[in-house]
């Protein structure tokens, strides 16, 4: 066991034996949080298990590595935009789709796509109106396609771990 869990253990400890009405409150608000984050954990971690069942290394990288193109494009801008949850609990998946062939553009796409979301559209127009609402989702939509293709061009990575741990020189060799 690591040292946060027991440190947090311990604040809590110490709090229910100083203010008991104030460590109930804070366990229900950290329960509550908890709560809203294992529904995307658990859409996310069912997504991991059905790409590793149905998507192999080389339809990632037919779909998704090599130069950006149109179809990476539209995928990743779809995917990004239909995501829901925190963004944070969509890295692991990100990380698995890396490792096994995807590129810097559809993740970078992915992740810029996300701040375009359908059903806050009636919102921001009832506040702004639809046209700067329509407007603003095709810049940001246009956007990710600029900030994938400069993280393509960029930053020169390999995007499988196992051609990362090939590269790196052997220590008997130093």
């Amino acid at each position: 066991m690591s040292i946060f869990p027991l440190a947090v253990l311990a604040i809590y400890g110490a709090l229910l034996l100083l203010a008991p009405d104030k460590a109930f409150q804070a366990l229900k608000n950290s329960g509550n949080i908890l709560f809203n984050m294992l529904i995307p954990l658990i859409l996310v971690f069912i997504l991991l298990l059905a790409s590793n069942l149905f998507l192999k290394p080389a339809h990632i990288k037919n779909f998704l590595g090599g130069k950006p193109r149109i179809k990476s494009f539209v995928l990743s801008s779809t995917a990004g935009i239909a995501s829901m949850g925190p963004i944070y609990a969509w890295y692991p998946l990100l990380k698995d789709m890396r490792e096994r062939g995807a590129g810097n553009f559809p993740v970078a796409v992915f992740l810029h796509s996300r701040a375009v979301k359908p059903f806050l559209l009636p919102v921001m127009i009832s506040y702004f109106g639809w046209i700067y609402a329509v407007i603003l989702s095709i810049l940001t939509i246009l956007s990710s396609l600029i900030i994938g293709y400069a993280l393509h061009i960029f930053v020169k990575r390999e995007t499988s771990l196992n051609s990362v741990l090939t590269v790196m020189p052997d220590e008997s060799e130093q």
